[in-house]
């Protein structure tokens, strides 16, 4: 690999952040765009190559529908004296400024060799891989477990069966903002 290449690996990995649907402009991605992310996504690493990753995509008016079920599921669990109106509202306003949404989820292992926490850090190092290729095509990216990633209801929205799980919500889209620096501590101070 040349010096080159290894400095472009090492500024997308720097250069990575998160940037919340607040700051999207509303264009779309490509949906050819967003396949090559999943595509990516894919080549995580994982144990017993079980690939336990899946990804079910929402763009449009599922993106909208999947934003007034997360809105109403919010009213529905939460207390009347701790409901905001606002809150409620943003649901959908974040969705009209997000290109695409990726629900997150992860597939246990059929044959049950696996245990479930190194199943999900695979799915783990495929958002990385998804993150990592939004830096290199500029464009923006946050991973939610907010809009009741981890309730009943969810589970049954997704379709999902009891071999699967919801791990949250990657929004995509589009920004005028550049990045934000980002900040972070010593290595030294994390060597134990």
């Amino acid at each position: 690999m040349s010096k080159e290449q290894i400095e472009a690996i090492n500024s997308l990995i720097v250069n990575r952040r998160s940037s919340y649907p607040k700051e999207y402009n509303g264009r779309q991605i490509e949906d050819a765009v967003v396949m090559q992310l999943l595509e990516n996504a894919n080549w995580a690493p994982n144990h017993g190559k079980t690939e336990p990753w899946r990804f079910k995509l929402f763009k449009g008016d599922a993106l909208l529908a999947l934003a007034r079920f997360q809105a109403d599921l919010y009213k529905k669990s939460t207390d009347d004296a701790l409901f905001t109106q606002n809150k409620y509202d943003r649901f959908i306003e974040k969705a009209k400024l997000t290109s695409h949404v990726i629900a997150i989820c992860m597939q246990k292992d059929p044959k049950g060799r696996i245990p479930e926490i190194e199943e999900i850090s695979a799915v783990a190092c495929a958002v990385q891989n998804i993150y990592l290729s939004l830096t290199a095509y500029d464009l923006r990216g946050y991973w939610s477990t907010g809009g009741g990633t981890y309730s009943a209801e969810m589970h049954n929205y997704l379709g999902l069966d009891q071999t699967q799980r919801c791990l949250g919500f990657f929004f995509l889209g589009m920004s005028d903002l550049p990045f934000r620096e980002g900040k972070r501590g010593s290595i030294e101070s994390k060597l134990i």
